[in-house]
């Protein structure tokens, strides 16, 4: 469920990821398994409340899937983060971030959930609480490619560009296809033009990197267009040394005049 994305208000809807619902030690799929065919002397079993959960949260029934999960015998700490993924999908920052808490107090120890609960304090520009979160997921996972690509997004944020981009870079060590799913940027109530500019082109960077070039020239177009950078500053940059040969790069630098 990498593709999980953070709830509005984030600079990148297409960036933070929100991190599966899933236990560590007995993990579960997005949608219950399909099961073998039933014969007429067998019939099916029910589905438990959160395998109904998982099922309408996969067909973006948040609300409905909220209902199911609350149905279930005991609220787990699993339990909890599934429901506050599902509030987080619905824009509810404040309900989210209840089930959140919930569930670290039942596990205080889960990473995935700390990532989620920094991506709710990134949402609403908490962000000194949104690096504590991720540091503290960081210290107990520190191979998380997920929880480094949304502190680096955190830290770009913050205006520590370098520190952003090494932390952009540690994930892509990781997992070299953490930036490859993206096909378009969005950016949605940035705090200033130099903020989105900044963001847009180290997330340029990051999609040059990771070979997804279409990614990588939307947003670098962004940052073009908004100043943050120049067309002699990323003719020198190597990140983008893929895309000298490419046609629409050529195109693309051809129409700036600095």
């Amino acid at each position: 469920m990498r593709g999980l994305k953070a709830s509005r208000g984030v600079l990148f809807l297409t960036l933070l990821a929100i991190s599966p619902g899933a236990s560590r030690a007995q993990p579960t799929q997005a949608t219950s398994p399909t099961p073998p065919p039933a014969s007429a002397a067998t019939p099916q079993k029910a589905p438990t409340p959160e395998q109904l959960g998982d099922s309408l949260v996969a067909h973006q029934r948040y609300q409905a899937a909220i209902a199911a999960y609350s149905k279930a015998p005991e609220m787990t700490a699993d339990l909890w983060n599934k429901t506050g993924i599902a509030y987080q999908m619905m824009f509810n920052s404040k309900d989210a971030t209840r089930c959140y808490k919930e569930s670290l107090k039942l596990d205080p120890t889960n990473p995935q959930v700390m990532n989620n609960l920094g991506t709710v304090y990134a949402s609403l520009k908490q962000y000194g609480q949104a690096d504590r979160m991720y540091r503290k997921a960081l210290k107990l996972d520190p191979k998380s490619a997920i929880v480094l690509k949304n502190y680096g997004t955190n830290l770009l944020a913050e205006h520590k560009y370098n520190k952003g981009w090494e932390a952009y870079q540690q994930a892509l060590a990781i997992d070299p296809d953490i930036f490859a799913d993206h096909t378009g940027p969005t950016v949605e109530n940035p705090s200033s033009v130099r903020e989105r500019g900044a963001l847009n082109y180290y997330m340029a960077l990051g999609c040059a990197r990771a070979g997804n070039t279409d990614c990588a020239l939307q947003y670098l177009r962004m940052a073009l267009d908004e100043g943050f950078t120049t067309r002699k500053k990323v003719e020198a940059e190597s990140q983008f040394a893929s895309l000298r040969d490419n046609p629409a790069f050529k195109q693309l630098l051809a129409e700036q005049h600095n």
